[in-house]
């Protein structure tokens, strides 16, 4: 490009202004500097753009030919400025676990539109290890998975506590029992999430390893699924508390204690290693540490949890 967008500035001033001076002034730069900068971009592109009578400047046809791509472009240039120095979000990509998008992605998201109404976001809900490989082909921006991540370009930023919760329907023969030990839970039919979920991983880590006797009945995808499926009376099941809440508020399923397993886990802020946030992954991050600061647990979460 033989010219730059301050030059072009300029121009537009003085096309306006038709007096050098008082395109100076408005630019806050001094008279010989703008005088300077037209006569170097008229000399750039070989033309004119002015009638110099005396000491004032005239617009010829190629200067207003002209003068309406240059005043469009330097509205984009405006524009494009203000979206990258902070007067403007740029779209963002949220990657989320299945448990976090579902329980509290969607109001993460909620609240930060309402505080930035012109921010576009997406939200892609898949399990764990499907939203990390996203992440590092830079298909999201940012990430809030459940369990540990190990992965060398990828940078891990503990966000809250959460614990995973063994369940049956009510009428289980295991129901009001004060705890249950991996005697209790051998052989019993399971229903899970599918492998490559944080809560799978989790469950067969601490609970599963433990089982002489282990039963998969059913493995799916979805939390939900998974609830209507036990409350059915087909086997037990293995959550996080956030999904379960209102199912055992309602009673419709009941926790069975586990004292002998350490089903506790950590939700993760995930980032690409290698790549900017951006100012809209930025705020988006501060937002989920401002809700981790008003309940580093998720036993604590107040459901909206946003006031």
């Amino acid at each position: 490009m033989k010219f730059t967008l301050r030059q072009l500035a300029i121009f537009s001033a003085v096309a306006r202004l038709q007096n050098v001076s008082r395109a100076a002034a408005q630019l806050a730069m001094s008279q010989s500097a703008a005088s300077n900068a037209l006569v170097e971009l008229e000399r750039q592109i070989g033309q004119a753009l002015f009638d110099r009578i005396g000491k004032s400047l005239h617009l010829n046809a190629l200067g207003r030919g002209v003068l309406p791509q240059v005043e469009n472009l330097l509205a984009q240039a405006e524009a494009v400025e203000a979206y990258l120095g902070g007067d403007g979000l740029a779209p963002i990509t949220v990657g989320a676990t299945l448990t976090i998008g579902n329980y509290l992605g969607t109001l993460l998201i909620a609240e930060y539109m309402t505080q930035h109404p012109d921010a576009v976001v997406h939200l892609q809900v898949a399990n764990t290890q499907t939203v990390l490989d996203r992440l590092l082909a830079f298909e999201c921006d940012l990430a809030l998975v459940e369990g540990e991540v190990s992965h060398p370009d990828l940078a891990a930023e503990p966000w809250m506590e959460d614990e995973l919760v063994v369940f049956c329907a009510p009428t289980h023969p295991l129901a009001g029992k004060a705890a249950v030990d991996a005697a209790d839970l051998d052989n019993q039919p399971w229903i899970l999430r599918e492998r490559g979920s944080g809560t799978r991983r989790q469950f067969d880590r601490s609970i599963g390893a433990h089982l002489a006797g282990f039963r998969l009945r059913l493995e799916l995808e979805h939390t939900e699924a998974i609830k209507r499926a036990v409350e059915s009376g087909l086997g037990i099941g293995c959550l996080s508390r956030l999904a379960l809440r209102e199912a055992l508020r309602r009673g419709s399923l009941v926790e069975l204690p586990t004292p002998a397993f350490d089903l506790r886990r950590s939700f993760y802020i995930v980032s690409h290693a290698s790549r900017h946030a951006g100012r809209a992954g930025q705020v988006f991050r501060e937002l989920c540490l401002h809700i981790r600061g008003d309940a580093r647990h998720t036993a604590d979460l107040k459901m909206p949890f946003i006031p």
